[in-house]
């Protein structure tokens, strides 16, 4: 056979390899499902450690489950705020309250009641420094997080504890969200029937209960989700307090600095930004030193976080903010309040609305009185008394121009305002009122009285015997002395004469509202009246002898409307005594001023005309008087009614006069007085019948003025009144 070539192979099977069998597990390691390593022996040590292992274990398995409930149910409450929201523009002024903004003569802004909004702004139209500053300040990480910053929250809590404080006393941690939520009072709108008064609501939106905190942290969440960054810090700007009745920045911008929100310097919007922290504290109309100190940190804080440049913080630091004029001079806060009492109350203090009074409020002349107060307390007062004064200006129809209210005004509207509120005894400032009463019915400046001992039998009183301050007594004088020297004896004799009656009609048409005396010491001035009743009454002598309204409101309107909802009430009424017997008055008492007791007050260069008075114990002293621009009028005294030590009408007050007027008059024209000298020839003393033939035809002139007398004041028994006041003048009290 042939084995060489194609032939095929032989039909043999190949050989397999064998393989090695498989090695059976053992049977016990088929009961292992998860470890494959043997289990370590659990040593003493382990055995210890299990149970807190197996809690901790526990702990874990539970917190991450409520963890994802409570983020659940905060999602929830967020989303439920959120829906809840409103639309941002109704959320920017959020006062309960209207505020009241006062115009001076010339139509400046001088003061401000109730809560002032400037008007809306935003977060874009407001000056980039005043956005800045107030991220710096308040909310550094305002930009990334999500409404709660917990890196703010964690850093709070330990300055709290390292200060000594409890986690949540101190340093809050609030984000300018939380904040806004907190302005807001969680969107929970005042309801004045829901709550005992609005300072319990906003002390209640103010609580800083850990739950109270956690409803804030939800509401700050849903506004995040709700609103942009800009519309929640537009509704900040628009909210936050800043002091002095200011409510919003713009507000606030106007009030301290006369300007807008979007025009305000770095040096102003730090100084602003600063308040958030204190308002009142660190306003600069009651601290400006402190304001600047803080508005310096805030500086500092916007040049460390890259809102300023190392020369822009130099300047606002070399620079710092000024108040404006008006802030500044804080003037007129005793007449603002006044002339808030003269409107309703709807329009004034508890008005909703934005209200505008233009008044005759003059600040320069208000500055005068306060600079002349201020200069005699510090040069002619010992230092540290406790004794009190009151000024009152005014034209001569009532318009009054500078009220000072009290030797200091803190700022807070509603102080004790002792020139419209307190009623003191009037002293012997009210003899022009008895004097014009005998002007009145036909007497004159050289009609002659008797200075005598005097006493008289008062019913139900027994025996009056009243005294001159100098305890000496002059004999026969005239009307003119009796006034010029204050002496007591003639001006009783003189009431008495024409009749009590008459007296008490003449003052009180003068515009004394106050319940006058009926006894014979009204002459004295026993009665009672406030500063402006009795410089109201002075005005009307200068004016010609009309009656006068003191008023400080020309017209009351809404902000924005054109017609005036209020004009003005007040100014000169009805004549009371002719214009000659004014003018005879006024003449009188330019003596007074020239050579009488109250030569203090004489103005060199200028004409002046006025009248002391100082009441029992000196309790009260007093100065009023005018010139052909302008009546003054001076009270000083204690509040207690603590007599005062060596002070007369013609003393301080008297100076306190001449240093307002002097100053008020610094640029005007001297003009003369409207006077008129009496005859150069006093009238005759009274003869054995009480009468004289002068004396008889000045009682003649007088029957022209009888129409505007009491009706028990016309003639009796067949005499004319004058005729009747002359004898009982000239011979009932002519002795003892």
């Amino acid at each position: 056979m042939n084995r060489s070539g194609r032939g095929k192979p032989p039909l043999t099977a190949p050989k397999r390899q064998k393989k090695a069998p498989a090695k059976q597990a053992p049977q016990h390691s088929r009961k292992r499902t998860r470890k494959s390593a043997p289990r370590r022996r659990r040593g003493p040590i382990g055995l210890l450690l299990a149970p807190f292992r197996w809690i901790a274990s526990l702990a874990w398995r539970l917190a991450w489950r409520g963890a994802v409930v409570v983020a659940l149910i905060i999602g929830v409450a967020v989303f439920y705020v959120y829906t809840t929201l409103p639309p941002v523009s109704s959320m920017l002024d959020g006062r309960s309250r209207g505020s009241v903004t006062f115009l001076d003569r010339d139509g400046e802004v001088f003061a401000w009641r109730g809560e002032q909004f400037g008007g809306q702004i935003t977060a874009e139209t407001v000056s980039p420094h005043l956005r800045n500053a107030v991220v710096a300040t308040e909310d550094r990480r305002f930009y990334m997080h999500p409404g709660v910053d917990p890196v703010g929250i964690a850093s709070a809590i330990r300055i709290n504890l390292r200060e000594g404080r409890g986690p949540l006393s101190g340093h809050g941690g609030s984000t300018i969200t939380q904040q806004t939520a907190k302005l807001l009072c969680l969107g929970r709108p005042y309801e004045k029937e829901e709550w005992e008064s609005e300072a319990a609501y906003e002390a209640d939106c103010r609580e800083t209960s850990l739950w109270r905190k956690a409803k804030e942290a939800i509401y700050a969440m849903a506004m995040e989700a709700k609103y942009s960054k800009n519309e929640i810090l537009t509704i900040y700007l628009n909210r936050a307090y800043l002091g002095a009745g200011a409510r919003g920045f713009e507000a606030a911008a106007q009030r301290y600095f006369g300007t807008s929100a979007s025009d305000l310097r770095p040096a102003e919007a730090a100084m602003l930004a600063g308040l958030l922290k204190a308002p009142t504290r660190y306003a600069p109309t009651n601290n400006m030193s402190l304001s600047r100190d803080r508005a310096a940190v805030i500086v500092n804080l916007m040049e460390g976080q890259d809102y300023l440049t190392e020369a822009e913080a130099e300047t606002a630091l070399a620079q710092p903010a000024e108040l404006s004029p008006a802030a500044a001079a804080r003037a007129g806060g005793y007449f603002a309040d006044w002339v808030m009492e003269q409107g309703p109350n709807f329009l004034t203090s508890d008005t909703t609305e934005d209200v505008t009074i233009r008044t005759t409020f003059d600040p320069g002349i208000q500055k005068s009185a306060e600079d002349a107060l201020r200069h005699v307390f510090d040069t002619k007062v010992r230092e540290g008394s406790d004794a009190q004064a009151a000024i009152v200006v005014m034209s001569a129809d009532g318009a009054v121009r500078a009220m000072v209210g009290g030797r200091q005004f803190t700022g807070v509207a509603g102080q004790f305002n002792r020139a419209v509120m307190a009623k003191r005894q009037t002293g012997s400032a009210f003899k022009p009122f008895v004097y014009a009463t005998a002007l009145e019915l036909g007497f004159n400046a050289n009609s002659t009285v008797e200075d005598s001992p005097l006493t008289l039998n008062v019913p139900g009183s027994g025996t009056w015997s009243p005294k001159n301050y100098t305890r000496n007594y002059r004999g026969t004088i005239t009307l003119t002395e009796a006034l010029t020297h204050s002496v007591n004896t003639a001006a009783v004799r003189v009431s008495e004469a024409v009749g009590r009656d008459n007296v008490r009609k003449v003052a009180a048409d003068f515009g004394i509202q106050s319940d006058l005396d009926s006894g014979p010491a009204i002459a004295l001035g026993t009665s009672e009246s406030t500063l402006i009743e009795m410089t109201g009454a002075y005005a009307g002598i200068l004016n010609g002898g009309s009656s006068v309204e003191p008023y400080g409101m020309i017209e009351l309107r809404l902000a924005g409307d054109r017609t005036a909802l209020i004009g003005q009430e007040g100014g000169m009424g009805e004549r009371v005594i002719s214009q000659n017997a004014a003018q005879q008055l006024v003449y009188m008492m330019n003596q007074v001023v020239e050579r009488g007791t109250g030569q203090r007050a004489k103005l060199e260069g200028r004409q002046a005309a006025g009248k002391t008075g100082t009441t029992q114990a000196a309790r009260d002293a007093w100065f009023l008087g005018f010139t052909a621009d302008y009546v003054a009028g001076i009270w000083m005294g204690y509040d207690d009614n603590t007599p005062l030590t060596g002070v007369t009408g013609g003393g301080l007050p008297a100076e306190i006069w001449h240093e307002t007027m002097l100053r008020v008059h610094e640029n005007l024209p001297a003009s003369p007085l409207p006077m008129a000298r009496p005859p150069e020839a006093p009238a005759q003393v009274a003869d054995s019948r009480g009468a004289t033939a002068d004396s008889r035809n000045a009682a003649g002139q007088g029957q022209a003025a009888q129409r505007q007398q009491p009706r028990q004041a016309q003639p009796q028994g067949g005499q004319s009144l004058g005729e009747r006041v002359v004898r009982e003048l000239f011979g009932l009290f002519g002795g003892n």
